[in-house]
């Protein structure tokens, strides 16, 4: 995200507003998040997983009365663990259940609480703004209605559940400008209702959650395809938004954007994050809402516009996945804890830690960004500060041709509210904008328009 123009085009890019291009520039890079990006305990994590597995089943339809058994136990474990976890940041982490009653559905045939568990640390500067890691709490096994039967979900998805705890660990020891969620959601195996639930709530709050980090699946390495793979992960992103209005798309049809939706823009920051700060793992981004056919618990937040991305393993092993325990022909069907490796989960984990800690630490996202320059042998971009920006040193434009996958070009301009590209024609190239803080940490890029707005 940071390289900056090779070749002789970089003597044509002038800013319009060059007396504000010699603002110092803030750092290149945010030296304490080299330390978050080590700091996950796979010893942590795994016990955690092997807490979550004890629980017996933890299916949407399971016990709740129990202490020992069944999801209601699960979350009231999870949200003892957040509690504590908050005792040891000063009561850093304010802890809540969200939920609401789901009737009458395929998998849901009777009126049953569905009840996420989320863990709120506030920022400093932009108490409003958020992103959020979410785990999944429930389990199942072949019958999606079956809430009796053990059901470990080792992998789907205590390993999603445990990560998220260990990042509130860790981060909750931070402060940051931005807020951080960390959730664990029920009801996903059933039809993605916690997620739905929990979307609803955050926009009945006002929340403005910039990005949702479903981990789904954090810890197994060894894939039905016989590849053993625990150096690369998958980023799964939509490429428009899901809730764009017809005139919105009328737009993009001649702007562009079709590739450049909040979500998009958060999974390629993602990978530049990830590159930046962490070593022995490539991220994979794949330009898919989710795997092919399939879903997953960042969907219901995209389908009411906020941007929301899967992080998970990249050689998935279906025996392991939705299987009563048993064994047939020589082949051992379940997700137990033999299928957990919980040094890539760690690893997985610590992803998703410096997203959160560039993106938290972050000043506001550029609001209302434009693009112009139709039939002009220039292009130029625009943006609006937002308010609660003290930690704003300034801003940075993108570009990258329409063929390049990821932003390959930036300049940092200064505290200005527009920029123009000398002979760069708009038709060629797509154009962004980051915001950056003053101690170098900075925000997804925005796409112009509807299309990118986060």
């Amino acid at each position: 995200m940071r390289n900056l123009l090779l070749g002789s085009a970089v003597l044509f890019l002038v800013g319009t507003a060059s007396a504000h291009t010699t603002d110092a520039n803030p750092p290149s890079e945010v030296q304490d998040i080299y330390n978050i990006a080590v700091e996950a305990s796979p010893e942590r994590i795994r016990a955690d997983i092997q807490t979550l597995v004890d629980f017996g089943t933890r299916h949407t339809l399971s016990e709740t009365k129990s202490d020992t058994r069944g999801i209601g136990a699960a979350r009231r474990w999870i949200f003892a663990e957040f509690e504590k976890i908050s005792k040891d940041c000063g009561g850093c982490l304010e802890v809540i259940y969200v939920s609401d009653t789901i009737e009458g559905k395929r998998r849901i045939p009777d009126p049953t609480d569905v009840v996420s568990v989320l863990a709120i640390q506030r920022g400093t500067i932009d108490p409003n703004r958020f992103v959020m890691m979410s785990g999944d709490i429930d389990s199942r096994v072949t019958d999606p209605l079956n809430g009796t039967d053990d059901s470990p979900g080792a992998n789907d998805n205590a390993s999603g559940m445990a990560g998220t705890i260990e990042a509130a660990r860790i981060l909750s020891k931070r402060k940051f400008a931005g807020s951080i969620i960390y959730a664990g959601l029920s009801g996903e195996e059933q039809g993605l209702f916690g997620g739905e639930i929990v979307a609803a709530h955050a926009l009945k709050e006002g929340w403005e959650i910039k990005g949702v980090l479903n981990n789904d699946m954090i810890s197994n390495i060894s894939g039905i395809d016989g590849v053993i793979d625990n150096s690369t992960a998958r980023v799964f992103s939509e490429g428009t938004r899901a809730n764009e209005t017809e005139a919105e798309a009328r737009s993009r049809r001649f702007t562009g954007g079709e590739v450049d939706s909040p979500s998009r823009n958060l999974a390629r920051y993602i990978k530049a994050q990830a590159d930046q700060y962490m070593t022995n793992l490539n991220v994979m981004l794949v330009y898919r809402l989710d795997r092919f056919g399939r879903g997953g618990h960042h969907r219901p937040f995209n389908q009411v516009g906020i941007p929301g991305i899967r992080i998970m393993e990249t050689h998935e092993h279906y025996d392991r996945q939705h299987q009563d325990l048993r064994t047939e022909d020589g082949i051992e069907y379940g997700d137990t804890m033999e299928g957990v490796d919980e040094h890539y989960a760690a690893k997985l984990t610590a992803l998703n830690m410096v997203t959160m800690a560039g993106m938290a630490g972050a000043p506001p996202f550029p609001a209302n960004v434009e693009a112009t320059g139709a039939v002009q042998p220039s292009a130029k971009l625009s943006w609006e500060t937002p308010d609660n920006a003290d930690n704003l040193a300034g801003y940075r434009v993108h570009w990258r041709l329409t063929t390049a996958p990821e932003w390959t070009h930036s300049r940092f301009v200064g505290k200005v509210n527009e920029w123009e590209f000398k002979n760069l024609v708009i038709d060629n190239y797509f154009f962004g904008v980051s915001a950056v803080a003053k101690d170098g940490s900075e925000t997804p890029v925005v796409f112009p328009g509807a299309a990118g707005r986060f």
